[in-house]
């Protein structure tokens, strides 16, 4: 039985999500549309303001599959009613970051700045020199920006200095001792 596939999804006020032919989910909202086709397996139904999917029978992957589906529908419509953010925090002395027209720029401590062009549909800000915040509609491509971000220059466990998420914990580590 799977938990999170037999949850029932709720659509909120301002929310409208049409279901095609071939299991092809289309969810508008406030903060945008976003689509995605499933696989044909799955059955997917609204009921009023709920969504229910169903499975055809018990085998394992099909079951991997209805968690998965239900997981995937339901990020849609919270994104485009609420959307996601993801924050980073740099430390290092001289490391900083900026953004300009869909440009983020960041001095990490090389011999030149890199340059991270950000796509359409989503949204980078720098409140300070050391905090980015990337938001959008579509968690997948909110996370994977913010982990490429992060891969810049990972944090390190002996000071700490690097991208790192604003509630990473970094395990620090205890450097050489002097004899």
């Amino acid at each position: 039985m799977s938990r999170i596939g037999n949850k029932t999804i709720t659509i909120p006020a301002g929310v409208e999500v049409t279901i095609a032919e071939g299991n092809e989910v289309t969810v508008k909202g406030p903060k945008g549309t976003l689509t995605r086709q499933f696989d044909s397996r799955m059955t997917i139904e609204q009921n009023g303001s709920e969504i229910t999917v169903r499975r055809p029978n018990d085998e394992k992957h099909v079951k991997q599959l209805h968690g998965t589906t239900r997981a995937l529908i339901h990020n849609m419509v919270v994104g485009v009613s609420d959307g996601f953010k993801k924050e980073l925090q740099i430390s290092g002395v001289g490391y900083r970051a900026e953004a300009k027209n869909n440009v983020l720029t960041l001095n990490m401590g090389f011999s030149h700045p890199v340059i991270i062009n950000v796509e359409e549909g989503l949204k980078v800000e720098t409140p300070k020199q050391d905090q980015i915040v990337v938001s959008g509609i579509d968690k997948q491509r909110v996370g994977e920006l913010a982990a490429n971000i992060r891969a810049v220059r990972k944090p390190e466990p002996y000071k700490g200095k690097g991208i790192a998420y604003k509630d990473e914990h970094i395990r620090r580590k205890e450097g050489k001792k002097a004899a």
